[in-house]
This record gives C-alpha cells, structure tokens and sequence, in this order.
C-alpha cells in the first residue's frame, strides 16, 4: 500500500509513540487524582503539555482548551461564542468551502434563528481559485455579526486563506474571528497573534500525533473570548471542557507538534518537491488537469497559495472512484474523508466552478512525511494504467 492520504490522517510518528506508551502502561493516574503524589506527578506532566503546545503556536496555557479533535473545537467554537447568554448578535459569516464540521454547524445555528451568510470563492480559472470573495466578505460583515469563520487553508484543494486581511475586516466590526486550522496547524507557520483571530482549532493526528485528541485556541488576552460550555459534568478546563482529560493524548500531541514545527522548513520543501514530481507525471496523461492554485502560486504578499503537500486533479472522463478501484493498493480520496460516505460530489470543488461530473472525476492527494520519490513515481504509474484500461472500457 501506498498511502497518499495525508490530508485525511496521518500515521503516528514512531517517536511520538515512545512519548505517550509508559502514559498508558506506567504514569496511568487521573490527572484530576491530585489528592496522591501519582496524580499530581500526571497532573503536571499534562499541565506542561498543555503550555508547551500553547506556546508554540503563540497562545499561553489557559487560552487552549484540549479537546477530541478539530470537529469538537469547531462546535465548541460557534456555538460556544454564538449561544452564550452575552452574545447578542445574530448573524455569522463564513464561506461555502468550508469543511462539513463548520458547515453542519451552521446549518443547526441557523435553525436557532442566526442569520448564516455563505460567502463565495474565486473560480478555478482565476488567481487564487478557491480564495475566499473578499469584496463579499466585506459587505457581508456588519453590526450585527457575532462571528466570522474562515478555513485557514482549505482541505481539498489546499488553498490558504488571507487571515490577516479577514481580521482586520472582524476588529472593525467588532465581532470575533475563528479559524478552522485543522490542515494548516504543524504544516505551515500559525501563530494566533500574527494572524489575529480569536478562536482557532486544530486535530493532532494531521500532523503525526495521536487521534481523538486535538485543541481549541480560546483568546483571553486584549479581548476575553466567551463561550458557553458544550459538555459540563466536571468543570475541567476552566469549565470550558469536562472531562477526565487524555493524558497519553495530549502529551503526544504536544511532542508531535513540537517535532513537526521543529522539522517545518525542510518538510514543506520535500513535500512540495514530492507533490510537484507527481503532478509533472500525471500531467503528462491526457484529460488530467489541475483543481485550485497553481502549485507555485504565491499570495500579493509573497506567501504560499496552496499547501506544499497537497495536489487535487481531475481525470475528467474517468471517475475518481472507478480510478481507486483500478489502483486498489493507493491510497487516496476522492474528497474529504468526513463526507466520503456521501454519494454526492465535492462541495469545494463545485464552489470553485468545476460541474459535478468533473468533481466525480477528480481525486485528492496528500504528501506526507513517510512518503519516498519511489512511491510517488509508482502511485502516477498506477493512474497512467488506470486511466490507459478505463478509457479502453468506454
């Protein structure tokens, strides 16, 4: 098997597992347990993690509130800050690219009475496809805006959003900013001041840490963020999260982060370079073509357009599900893997312009840290042959 889908999980790295086992076989007290000297030695390990991995994406310990994963961090984010007995407005802007754990919630936001403003993304034929509508971001923005949230880099197409730009539109209006980070957070720099946003949330297991673990950025400093709790039965957290907390989770996810910040600079080249290899292969099969940025766009401000790892291309006649089904040991998607089970077409990809039998044709790649120059040569030798017997059985 090779595994080309890094956007969905990614493996655990070896070292981060030596890290949480003697957590799970060993130091195994509740870290709330700290009527014992086993608990408070868990109960410090946890509090250090805790401020370490805060720390290294610019936040102070009792601003990151340790949750299940990004999906969990999202709810707790809109409706913590929407339905909170201070929150007065009643309008939340976002965008139609987001992914389903922002988009679902919505929808329920909606039905509580919020008025939900689905702004659109440039087309795939423009500069910065799958970028957010600015113009309409600003005009959708206003008085009565409780909360804008914005991917920060898109998990299909990979396309990285204006943070910096959106904020300064929110801190005019007065509303908070929260960021879906989950593909961008141990793969491109975050920082949640030089961004400026309020409420950010990330999953560990995108960036070789655990799975079921995972975080939310809660701002405390200059402006206090407040949410109304979504599990209660503890008070853990400040009260922000019940909950016995994971212990073996949450020092993991500290030591993959730290590993995957300290790693970045070289990583995002290699991934980009592995990436680029691939698509030159594919490219060079007729029908392939390209879904969001080119992969050496870089924003007005001279950063990247598109994560380093990621390629999205349509085999357009060729169903992207047909094509899996001829390459049966590569691993990739046809889409986010939290809406594979749906029978429809990518969302992303229909925001961006591309018609529903060109979404049905394309499939997602993503680069990771394991992934060889001999892999990638081989995964664009399968397509070739999958394509080459498809096209034949037209």
């Amino acid at each position: 098997m090779i595994y080309l889908d890094n956007h969905s999980t990614t493996p655990v790295d070896p070292a981060v597992l030596d890290v949480m086992l003697p957590l799970m076989s060993e130091q195994y007290a509740n870290a709330g347990s700290i009527t014992h000297e086993a608990g408070r030695r868990v109960a410090e390990l946890v509090g250090q993690a805790v401020a370490d991995t805060a720390a290294l994406i610019g936040a102070s310990a009792d601003e990151l509130v340790v949750t299940s994963g990004a999906t969990e961090s999202n709810n707790l984010a809109l409706f913590g800050a929407c339905l909170h007995g201070r929150q007065k407005r009643r309008k939340v802007v976002s965008v139609v690219s987001e992914h389903k754990a922002v988009l679902d919630p919505l929808s329920r936001l909606a039905r509580h009475g919020f008025d939900v403003v689905l702004v659109p993304v440039q087309s795939n034929d423009s500069d910065l496809p799958g970028g957010v509508d600015m113009q309409r971001l600003t005009e959708s923005v206003d008085i009565d805006t409780a909360l804008v949230s914005v991917m920060l880099a898109n998990n299909e197409i990979g396309t990285i959003q204006p943070l910096k730009k959106i904020a300064a539109i929110c801190r005019a209006a007065g509303c908070l900013l929260h960021t879906d980070a989950t593909q961008a957070v141990g793969r491109i720099p975050v920082h949640v001041d030089e961004l400026d946003v309020d409420l950010l949330s990330f999953s560990a297991h995108k960036f070789y840490g655990p799975k079921g673990v995972g975080g939310l950025f809660v701002r405390r400093r200059d402006r206090r963020v407040r949410l109304q709790p979504q599990i209660v039965g503890g008070g853990q957290q400040n009260n922000f999260r019940s909950g016995t907390l994971n212990t073996p989770g949450i020092v993991g996810m500290h030591a993959a982060l730290k590993r995957s910040i300290a790693a970045a600079q070289p990583e995002r080249q290699r991934h980009a370079n592995l990436r680029n290899r691939l698509y030159e292969a594919l490219a060079g099969i007729d029908g392939v073509s390209l879904n969001g940025p080119l992969l050496s766009a870089m924003t007005h401000e001279g950063e990247l357009a598109r994560l380093p790892g990621n390629l999205n291309c349509c085999f357009f006649p060729v169903e992207g599900q047909s094509l899996m089904l001829a390459a049966p040991e590569l691993a990739v998607s046809s889409g986010s893997a939290c809406t594979s089970a749906e029978p429809g077409p990518s969302h992303v990809l229909q925001a961006i312009g591309l018609s529903e039998e060109q979404g049905r044709s394309s499939l997602r790649f993503g680069v990771g840290r394991f992934n060889t120059e001999s892999e990638i040569d081989q995964a664009a030798a399968w397509i070739a042959e999958g394509m080459h017997t498809l096209k034949k059985l037209r």
